[in-house]
């Protein structure tokens, strides 16, 4: 799936800590109060560091525009400046300006921004990618943007932006911003409780809630609280007073909280934390879950390294994140991979095994053939060698290419997967695993891609799952599992598989969370797709996504807008946490139609997760019980449609990861292409497979070429021969077909397709290139599918 088809399938205080933004109550304003609006010139600063352009159509014909790709001086690219405020006190500070992610509206973007008031420290405005992704539109790219709150004193102040980080935009980095007006409007009856956070904690680890008001308070400023567990039993109560002159205060929650989600109440304010398990999950590569991110797109940078860190501590150890191709090469041979590979150290950083993912070739690189594929494949050798320099545990040959909205076939993707997997393979003498492109589902595209024998140039067979969101009531575990491993078998395939993609699809509704019944399938169905995953057969599991994202009217991500972690994220760290390894043993069903998976945690224990449609089913399962939570059951354990674990010991030895794949010969070097004219291209893809017929559309007679590549350290002669059925028949043009290919070459076999009397219109047949070394080894098949106009 990805973002933005999503944009390329993005935590300061506490990614996992609960932040929550007040609203109605004491953030309104006070009835009868006449308003106070105050409007700031966008290119009228103080002093600034950014051109200012004109522009009819900005509300005072000029604006704040940068968009650079030099790098500032210390104090950033910055404008400053000046308000007078008729009163002192708080205000919401909207903007007319660009938005740091994609919205429905448009694509472009600009950098994060950071404030400063008066004398203040800078702060960054690091929301989340719903925050800035339902912003209403302005005018052209422009967005009505939510910078949050300000206090100021009465008479005059400065405020000022600065801009510290380059944005990813469509063909490069650059620091980027536009900037119409500014608008501040006084809050009455204010400071108020605007964030409450509990930081991240192990049971075990003392609790402490944290209250911030949005100013100054004018005198000691009472706050009631109450913490209610997942059940919405509460659990503590209480109330703090900040001092006259403070913003903020804490106080410390009881001990003896078991681990699960927790929700605060506080005012007008709402805000959860999670109380992780105290025994952590496996790190890294011998971990079994992971985690959607495409951090460029959905984690503010100033974000990642907390992002990060709740990741881990969750329970996953693997997070698959893609960069832009033609970003960082936007031109040939130019890379441009410090913001990516400072990334990548990031997470690995914190003990995540990182799944890069290769995104469509950059505009330079493709014909109207192609696309969205490169027309030399040895530039597709060359930027996967890059990405693999810098350390990936793996990397992923593409997301969903099944499903484009191009006429791309699986015989072009097959040839651009052997050529990409031997850039991977010759970037290290321990390179990172060759994943797979992520197949949304079986049909013919990914038939094609098999047929030309991509398995054996790979590591990881990877695809996607999701439950069909038409179907009324809970979200149902897909058959893509099933259906994946019986490809493989058929195929001969002795790769492990992962679901590299699982998600739900939770509609999202406008500046607002997720409700608690949503929350609450969530959590159940992130256990469920995990277990039965596992039980099909795949060696791991991704879910969509780990940040906060809104997609198209869908709500992904284990956190909430505010980065506080939703139920899900809870019940992923008691999944990770309790089967540790995840070696799956076998299922069953038990008595009154519960399911139940047992699997072996690698510490001696066998770990049974079992759930039912309905309430109320009594399990006699020996053992200790957990809930979805984590939390110890004592008394009677119970199915429901919330999944419980039983714990009991057993043997167990060490569960170990999958092997490297072997070394591959001097013929599997040779990548062969057929290569087709624009006019022969076949069919566009709409949202899945085209329907019959998928390939090529050629007349009676028609002129192709495929292209030997030579991935290889040594030149070498190479014989290629066509064959075809049905009727077709492919012969060379002017020679035999044996051709001299230089090390890191591509020579191009010229050949005539054609249709003899008998063939029928728009019928497929399969057309095979075959090659050959002088030393009479095989070199993997070309095949494709034509048909007639």
């Amino acid at each position: 799936m990805g973002i933005s088809r999503r944009t390329a399938m993005t935590a300061g205080v506490g990614a996992a800590a609960a932040v929550a933004v007040g609203s109605g109550g004491a953030g309104a304003e006070e009835a009868g109060a006449a308003p106070v609006v105050i409007s700031v010139p966008g290119e009228a600063p103080l002093r600034t560091n950014i051109p200012v352009v004109r522009d009819r159509r900005a509300s005072g014909g000029r604006l704040l525009a940068l968009r650079t790709a030099k790098k500032p001086s210390a104090h950033g690219w910055y404008a400053t400046y000046a308000v007078h405020a008729p009163h002192p006190g708080i205000h919401t500070l909207t903007a007319i300006a660009t938005a740091p992610v994609e919205t429905p509206h448009t694509e472009a973007v600009g950098s994060y921004l950071r404030l400063a008031v008066n004398d203040g420290p800078f702060t960054d405005l690091a929301r989340s990618q719903p925050h800035w992704y339902e912003s209403k539109p302005a005018w052209g790219d422009l967005s009505v943007l939510d910078l949050g709150r300000v206090e100021l004193r009465r008479g005059e102040n400065t405020l000022t932006l600065r801009v510290d980080e380059p944005a990813v935009l469509d063909t490069t980095t650059a620091y980027a911003l536009s900037l119409d007006h500014l608008t501040l409007r006084l809050l009455h009856r204010h400071p108020a409780l605007h964030r409450l956070s509990v930081p991240r904690h192990r049971d075990g680890e003392p609790a402490h809630l944290h209250l911030s008001l949005d100013g100054h308070a004018t005198r000691p400023h009472t706050v009631h609280y109450s913490v209610t567990d997942y059940d919405g039993h509460r659990v503590a109560a209480g109330r703090a007073t900040v001092p006259a002159g403070r913003t903020s205060t804490t106080v410390a929650l009881p001990e003896g909280l078991p681990p699960g989600h927790y929700r605060v109440h506080a005012d007008d304010v709402t805000g959860a934390f999670a109380r992780l398990p105290a025994r952590p999950a496996p790190t890294g590569t011998a971990n079994r879950f992971g985690v959607n991110v495409w951090h460029s797109s959905l984690v503010p940078p100033s974000r990642l390294a907390e992002f990060a860190a709740a990741v881990r501590d969750m329970g996953a150890g693997w997070v698959r994140d893609g960069q832009s191709w033609p970003t960082v090469e936007p031109v040939p041979g130019a890379y441009d991979t410090a913001r990516h590979d400072r990334a990548i150290r990031t997470l690995r950083a914190h003990d995540l095994a990182v799944l890069d993912v290769l995104s469509p070739a950059p505009e330079w690189a493709m014909t109207d053939a192609s696309l969205p594929l490169p027309a030399d494949l040895r530039h597709a050798y060359r930027y996967a060698r890059r990405l693999a320099q810098a350390g990936p545990e793996a990397l992923q040959l593409s997301n969903e290419p099944d499903v484009d909205t191009t006429r791309s076939t699986g015989d072009a993707h097959a040839a651009f997967v052997k050529a990409a997997a031997l850039g991977v393979r010759d970037a290290s003498e321990t390179p990172p695993l060759v994943v797979l492109p992520g197949i949304a589902q079986v049909g013919p595209f990914q038939d094609l891609m098999l047929a030309n024998d991509v398995v054996r140039y790979a590591d990881v067979w990877a695809f996607h799952g999701y439950p069909d969101p038409t179907v009324p009531g809970e979200p149902r575990f897909p058959g893509a599992a099933d259906e994946q491993h019986a490809l493989a078998r058929r195929h001969g395939a002795d790769v492990p598989l992962w679901m590299t993609e699982c998600g739900a699809f939770l509609e999202a509704r406008a500046r607002a969370d997720l409700t608690p019944a949503q929350e609450a399938v969530q959590a159940r169905y992130l256990v469920k797709s995990m277990v039965e995953g596992l039980a099909a057969g795949n060696a791991r599991q991704f879910w969509f996504a780990g940040p906060p994202v809104h997609d198209d009217g869908v709500y992904f991500g284990l956190l909430d807008r505010e980065f506080a972690p939703l139920p899900a994220y809870s019940a992923f760290a008691a999944l990770a946490s309790l089967l540790g390894a995840a070696r799956f043993v076998r299922a069953g069903q038990l008595t009154g139609g519960v399911k139940a998976f047992v699997f072996d945690s690698g510490r001696g224990e066998l770990v049974t997760v079992a759930w039912a449609e309905a309430r109320g089913v009594r399990l006699t399962l020996p053992g200790v019980a957990y809930d979805v939570m984590g939390r110890r059951i004592s008394g009677s354990v119970t199915a429901s449609p919330d999944p419980v674990y039983v714990v009991s010991r057993a043997d167990s030895e060490p569960c170990g990861t999958p092997p490297g794949g072997r070394p591959l010969s001097r013929a599997e070097h040779i990548v062969l292409s057929q290569r087709y004219s624009a006019r022969n291209a076949a069919p566009g893809k709409d949202n899945g497979d085209a329907p019959p017929p998928n390939g090529y559309r050629l007349g009676r007679r028609t002129r192709m070429a495929v292209d030997v590549y030579n991935f290889g350290t040594e030149a070498l002669h190479v014989t290629v021969t066509g064959r075809a059925g049905g009727g077709w028949s492919v012969r060379p043009q002017g020679g035999a077909g044996r051709v001299r290919v230089p090390a890191g070459g591509r020579v191009g076999v010229n050949f005539s397709a054609m249709a003899g009397s008998s063939v029928r219109r728009r019928v497929d047949h399969r057309v095979i290139f075959r090659a050959r070394l002088d030393d009479h080894s095989d070199v993997p098949d070309s095949v494709a599918l034509v048909h007639l106009k």
